[in-house]
């Protein structure tokens, strides 16, 4: 029970499936009702395709947990239909400060571009993001979502997956075309499946502090303190969530008693060092945590799927978690749709494993850098970093040296398979493989955004001056791409040079500031085809129907 937060409680309510005289097949089924598993459900709703949810509990997770959420996380969970209500709640921040000792050594703005719909991160208990997805599912026709329905049993079947599943009426049994795994870094599913996550457990504790406090007593910042005199060795992090709810990270080092160190009797004194006697604080919920760095080493097994930690654990710094594991429902509900649409090409389902695999060891790189940085191992490293530190005041070369947790940024997929690599020079870092770019436009003369107009589908954006180079040829061929068995939408990203308001042959954004345009290189005639995952399969300098379908058969999976 927490002073700030009322823990819901969903109610259990028997299936039909349980009544069944034969076992029912389900073309999707989720286990795990975490922000991964119910964003997985949610976006493969919004594509019409069902999908059971299966949790054990009957509440949302209890503790702050994960915090720290990045654009792209809620780039994703706007298309979702939960990120405005998660942006309004949550702390918005785009600054981080890193202090050494006592002194300030310098600081950075993560998001340095204007015009984007999203900040680069926003702080917000996952309490709240669960509950969030939860009421959204509530919105949505084809997600049944079972609490205290618990997966203790499953059969691989040639065809699918047969699961027994444990409930307060007894136990019952279904069958999946495909089960996806989102149940956390203790993932009973992988332990069913006799697998396991291997990597690196450090021997470093930290402590978890979530106090209540008055919010004028530190900005919406992240700051960071390498060897404080409050903390003197270790180091120190320092977040603001909803509620005015502050987390505090205590690096307790090797050999720390972690039951001891639970004890409010003891995380009180620490906590009053840091803060001074004047500031008044409750505490609000604690907890102690291992540095954990691994993955499994497959993602996909026949018809089983493991997405979020339940396929890797990254250490919490650096907020590569939650958002690396929103990011991997977000590559893989559309390949799940055109695999059970048959729609697919062979390759387009094993791509998830191909580009989520690149991704997580990415993740698994630098969260291990950032962890070594943090605690060094040895007396030489830290003599090398804290010279990194105090070379860092006065030095800007020396900056990007330190590493107080390179922060979650999507990683780019420039090797994957489903890629069309460019035949064109463009002056952009958004290549095939990456997300595509946010910008503010106006559509129907109201304002919006880039990314508002992208998701669940293909799209080409075709840049264009003026309505005459949209010509009776390329509307044909747009028409055609458009009623394929696959369509792919065109949307005209429209300079502002021009009146396009009576053009309506082709839907229009109007690229009022010129910003999409210049963080695509976008020239006139220029196209891009986004996958529905919002992430750019190809590009080229001219609008040609034949290389844009032979792109899109590519992001299908077939050709590879």
């Amino acid at each position: 029970m927490l002073n700030t937060y009322t823990f819901p409680s969903y109610a259990y309510r028997p299936s039909a499936d349980q009544r069944a005289a034969q076992i029912v097949r389900h073309p999707v089924v989720v286990v795990g009702a975490g922000p991964v598993g119910m964003g997985l459900a949610v976006d493969l709703a919004q594509q019409g395709q069902p999908v059971v949810v299966l949790d054990d509990n009957n509440t949302v997770s209890v503790g702050s947990r994960a915090v720290c959420y990045g654009k792209r996380f809620l780039d994703i969970s706007d298309r979702l239909g939960v990120g405005q209500r998660a942006v309004d709640k949550g702390v918005t921040w785009n600054v981080g400060r890193v202090f050494f000792e006592q002194d300030e050594v310098y600081h950075f703005d993560m998001l340095p571009e204007q015009h984007h719909r999203r900040p680069a991160f926003i702080n917000l208990q996952q309490y709240y993001m669960e509950e969030y997805y939860v009421d959204r599912i509530a919105e949505l026709e084809g997600v049944d979502l079972r609490w205290k329905n618990k997966l203790v049993a499953l059969q691989q079947l040639d065809d699918g997956v047969r699961l027994t599943i444990d409930t307060p009426d007894g136990s019952y049994q279904i069958e999946a075309d495909y089960l996806v795994a989102c149940d956390g870094a203790g993932s009973a599913t992988r332990k069913l499946c006799g697998l396991e996550s291997k990597g690196q457990i450090f021997e470093d504790h930290f402590l978890i502090a979530d106090v209540v406090m008055d919010p004028k007593n530190f900005p919406p910042e992240r700051w960071f303190w390498f060897n404080p005199p409050f903390h003197e060795g270790q180091s120190t992090l320092l977040h603001r969530q909803a509620d005015n709810v502050w987390r505090i990270d205590f690096d307790l080092g090797w050999g720390a008693d972690v039951e001891e160190e639970k004890k409010p009797e003891n995380i009180i004194p620490r906590v009053r060092k840091f803060l001074g006697d004047e500031v008044e604080f409750e505490l609000e919920w604690a907890s102690v945590y291992t540095f954990t760095c691994r993955r499994m080493e497959q993602f996909i097994h026949n018809r089983i799927i493991f997405a979020g930690d339940a396929a890797h654990q990254v250490s919490p710094f650096g907020a590569r978690g939650a958002n690396s594991g929103l990011e991997d429902a977000d590559n893989l509900a559309w390949k799940l749709v055109h695999q059970l649409r048959g729609s697919a090409g062979p390759g387009l389902l094993a791509s998830y494993a191909a580009e989520r695999e690149f991704a997580a060891d990415e993740n698994i790189l630098n969260s291990t850098r950032s962890t070594d940085f943090i605690t060094p191992k040895n007396a030489a490293s830290r003599a090398l970093r804290d010279a990194v530190l105090e070379l860092a005041r006065d030095y800007t070369f020396a900056r990007p040296l330190i590493n107080s947790g390179r922060l979650s940024v999507p990683a780019l997929l420039t090797q994957s398979p489903l890629n069309t690599p460019d035949s064109d020079h463009f002056d952009s870092k958004v290549v095939p493989g990456a997300p595509c770019t946010d910008g503010a436009v106006r559509r129907d003369g109201e304002q919006d955004y880039l990314l508002s107009q992208l998701g669940n589908r293909f799209v080409v954006l075709l840049f264009a001056d003026q309505p005459s180079e949209i010509t009776a040829e390329l509307l044909q061929h747009a028409a055609a791409l458009n009623e394929a068995d696959v369509p792919v939408e065109t949307l005209v990203v429209a300079s502002n040079q021009h009146d396009w308001q009576s053009f309506t042959a082709l839907p229009v954004v109007i690229d009022h500031l010129a910003v999409v345009a210049q963080r695509l290189d976008g020239r006139a005639g220029s196209s891009y085809l986004i996958r529905p995952d919002q992430l750019v399969a190809g590009r080229s300098r001219h609008f040609d129907a034949d290389q844009l379908q032979a792109m899109q058969r590519r992001a299908l999976g077939f050709n590879l």
